[in-house]
């Protein structure tokens, strides 16, 4: 299963039952700031985040305040997710989250490993920015 699960909006969620959800509505998340914002309050950050992505990646390949092992990232309404943002920046983003699911796929046995996903409520922008940075993704319908 791929790190990015698009959902169509009557997508069951039944099967995700087993995860840690932190929700982001797109819709009031339009720049990075109300992103960071957003994220740290659905996934509970310390209060040492710093509102960028370097801290962002620090703290997403950590989780060690999140007991459950499987942890998503849930952005609904994702057409007007970083709307405002060019869009280098949010394949940017994209591409951390790519990549701090796949870390978390090869910890180390002295680390409690974490099965991180970014679950997407469908949008043709960010599909259309998948497949042009080749990352790949599910449907779930």
């Amino acid at each position: 299963m791929s790190n990015f699960l698009i959902l169509s909006p009557n997508a069951n969620l039944t099967e995700f039952k087993k995860y840690r959800i932190g929700q982001i509505d797109g819709a009031k998340t339009p720049t990075l700031k109300s992103f960071y914002q957003a994220i740290e309050k659905a996934l509970s950050f310390p209060d040492h985040f710093e509102h960028n992505l370097e801290s962002l990646d620090e703290l997403l390949n950590d989780l060690e305040w999140i007991e459950h092992p499987n942890v998503a990232l849930y952005i609904t309404q994702a057409e007007g997710f970083l709307a405002q943002e060019k869009p280098a920046k949010v394949i940017e983003l994209l591409n951390l989250l790519d990549a701090t699911a796949e870390d978390w796929k090869w910890v180390d046995d002295d680390v409690q490993p974490k099965n991180l996903k970014i679950f997407i409520e469908h949008s043709s922008k960010i599909v259309g920015l998948l497949e042009r940075e080749e990352i790949s993704f599910d449907k779930i319908d």
